[in-house]
């Protein structure tokens, strides 16, 4: 007997009584997203941001540039050439972007400039060329407008080529809170070319080692001497791979992108709130922000991982010769290892927010030695009393 159209889409008639009035609802959404490490992406010649599309898009789909005030300057002409050279018809919007911009107002303008834009949000990506600030504040647009449009991220600083590029997290500060704000939106390409790093300052490279050097003290100690032995020269040479470091840029590059990736596949959206990648970040936000705009995100980071490493110390997990090998590369690679700010009350507030954002527990990761990393939940105030003074100590007597 063939069923009557009201049959057909009854299906709910076959359930109980009791669970007519309850459904669960499952499903899952694939996250796959490329990564590509790669030289001179702006020479017309190379193909890698012009095939930098969503998957099953044409390559001269039009594109919104969101572009950093000062990359443009450097960079802006040599956009607008490619993407001419390639027929590609795009827009541009240029922002300012640094930690004390890092707020609603400047989504606000992407969100505006992609209205203007008429963007396709399947089709059409939006191209965030910048450090991570821009990043995370393109990312978050993306993320809200017509809730998901792709987005491709071209970082030019070395912490957005190491760390804010290459993941999911977008966000925006928010009542003096660091990136209070934010979604999880994966880029569909990351385009990392070192050759931005030339014009960076080297106040701006150090502040990327940072994060460069928290990869090597919780996972990697093939990384760590890599630093030990060639930071400053890398400092100096900017990280290009046309000189004498190139061989030492090339694996420190590669190491601190694939490490920080490893970490953060299983666990992209923070279902586990135990991350080792949060070395350096359990204290420094706080910081970071009361300090506004004196410390860079990195160097707010490497004073908190100067501190973690005297908590590590005084528990047996690292050794005096290791933790004077730790501070002695952070001043090498020109990063601080302490701040007037960082006061008793301060570090004891930090741990308080910090531990409400991780769920109720501390989940603090502490060094073990040069490599390796655990997590505590028990770090009292005197601990931190006693680290910071002691780093207050070792930061006057150099």
């Amino acid at each position: 007997m063939t069923p009557t159209a009201t049959e057909s889409f009854a299906p709910w008639r076959d359930r109980s009584e009791a669970s007519r009035n309850r459904w669960t609802v499952t499903a899952t959404r694939p996250v796959s997203y490329d990564v590509a490490l790669c030289d001179g992406i702006l020479d017309p010649a190379n193909p890698a941001l012009l095939r930098a599309v969503p998957r099953g898009v044409s390559p001269t789909a039009r594109r919104l540039l969101v572009i950093d005030s000062e990359v443009h300057r450097h960079y802006g002409r040599s956009f607008a050439d490619y993407f001419e050279r390639h027929s590609i018809p795009s827009a541009t919007c240029v922002l300012n972007c640094d930690e004390t911009t890092k707020h609603w107002g400047n989504v606000r303008t992407v969100l505006q400039a992609l209205d203007r834009f008429g963007i396709d949000r399947r089709n059409e990506p939006i191209v965030a060329a910048g450090g991570g600030v821009l990043l995370d504040v393109v990312g978050f647009a993306g993320s809200l407008y017509r809730r998901g449009t792709p987005v491709v991220r071209v970082p030019t600083t070395l912490i957005g080529l190491v760390d804010a590029g290459i993941g999911v997290k977008t966000g925006v500060n928010f009542d003096e809170h660091k990136n209070r704000i934010g979604t999880y939106h994966a880029a569909d390409r990351v385009v990392l070319d070192p050759a931005f790093l030339r014009t960076v300052d080297r106040r701006h490279l150090s502040n990327g080692l940072a994060e460069i050097l928290k990869m090597a003290l919780i996972g990697d100690r093939r990384l760590f001497d890599l630093l030990d032995w060639h930071g400053a020269g890398l400092l100096a040479a900017k990280f290009q791979r046309d000189g004498r470091h190139r061989e030492a840029a090339t694996e420190v590059l590669e190491r601190s992108i694939g490490g920080m990736l490893d970490e953060l596949q299983p666990n992209l959206w923070e279902s586990s709130l135990e991350r080792v990648v949060d070395y350096g970040h359990s204290f420094s936000p706080t910081l970071e922000m009361r300090a506004l705009p004196e410390l860079l995100h990195g160097e707010a980071v490497s004073i908190d991982m100067a501190l973690s490493t005297l908590l590590a110390e005084a528990r047996g997990l690292v050794t005096a010769t290791e933790r004077s090998r730790v501070l002695r590369l952070m001043r090498a690679l020109e990063l601080p290892i302490s701040h007037p700010l960082c006061t008793s009350e301060l570090l004891i507030s930090a741990l308080g927010d910090t531990t409400r954002h991780r769920g109720g527990r501390q989940r603090l990761p502490l060094p073990v030695g040069i490599g390796a990393a655990r997590f505590v939940d028990d770090v009292d105030e005197r601990e931190l009393e006693v680290a910071g003074e002691s780093l207050a100590e070792l930061a006057k007597n150099g």
